[in-house]
């Protein structure tokens, strides 16, 4: 892969761009974290029906009630997975995404039995799939934010309050320097092909990519007397299993025969495009933390 100076100089500014819109949503207080993200999430939404239409023409013709009910039935998964902070003149969002939730579950399948002439249980599977892919995503990472944070000796502390951006923080920058190391090893000296998914990508871009996130992480969370050994492990799993994100998305997009799933940033495509890794590394991250570490102190 040859290095492109003008592709990368588009790539720098646009993400700089980028990386402080993020950083103010992650870093001000918990409502412009949960907006940031359901932003993100209806925007995926929005991406993956059209991805998911270009494969599959029938889902492209999907009734308006099933195409927008879906992403607020998402988005009621993330308002299920807030707690009593996220709180709108004595409502509750948890409660709000658990009733409205329960609703939609009634009401999608019998709209699509009344409005639809022809009912196709794939374009539900395919809409099912969105919410595990998409939705349940964004849901446990408003779970981290809520609940989980790190600190040196005590996983679980309570205080001060900014350590529950800890672990989305790191998934988001170990993700973030996997990327652009392993864009950087990979124009430098890539010469094999990771898989013909995506064929720019390279083992030695992939595997430097990995170990340099890796590292970094680890040398920050040193410097910030975090628990080392647990975010090396967050940072490996988030750029291993981001990897797979990546090429899943990839091929999605092949499959219909997309460059990019969006036109959000150029030079990077669209929301797929940006948060794809992220999308299938914080599910992994999840499980590591509830299995490993929820009863740790």
């Amino acid at each position: 892969m040859t290095f492109n100076w003008q592709i990368f100089k588009t790539r720098t500014i646009t993400a700089a761009v980028f990386a402080a819109v993020m950083l103010a949503g992650l870093l001000i207080n918990h409502w412009t974290f949960f907006i940031l993200f359901s932003i993100i999430h209806f925007g995926c939404w929005i991406e993956y029906q059209r991805l998911v239409g270009l494969i599959d023409k029938s889902y492209g013709e999907i009734t308006p009630f099933h195409k927008y009910g879906v992403m607020i039935a998402g988005w009621c998964i993330m308002l299920y997975f807030t707690n009593d902070a996220y709180d709108l003149f004595g409502l509750k969002l948890h409660e709000l995404g658990w009733w409205t939730g329960l609703i939609f579950v009634f009401l999608l399948p019998i709209t699509e039995l009344l409005f639809t002439k022809n009912i196709r249980l794939k374009n539900i599977g395919y809409s099912v799939l969105g919410l595990l892919y998409i939705s349940l995503s964004w849901g446990l990472m408003i779970w981290f934010r809520k609940d989980f944070f790190i600190t040196e000796g005590n996983v679980f502390d309570h205080h001060p309050p900014w350590h529950r951006i800890v672990i989305p923080c790191i998934i988001i920058f170990s993700i973030w320097i996997n990327d652009t190391m392993a864009y950087l090893i990979g124009s430098l000296i890539g010469k094999t092909p990771l898989t013909k998914i995506s064929p720019k990508k390279t083992w030695e871009g992939t595997i430097g990519g990995a170990a340099l996130a890796i590292i970094i992480s680890a040398l920050i969370s040193w410097g910030y007397s975090f628990d080392v050994k647990t975010i090396v492990i967050i940072s490996a799993v988030s750029a291993i299993a981001g990897i797979f994100g990546d090429l899943l998305e990839s091929k999605l997009k092949r499959m219909a025969n997309v460059k990019d799933s969006g036109n959000l940033m150029p030079g990077h495509g669209g929301f797929l495009d940006r948060f794809d890794s992220l999308l299938l590394a914080i599910p992994f991250v999840w499980l590591y933390v509830y299995l490993f570490m929820k009863n740790t102190s």
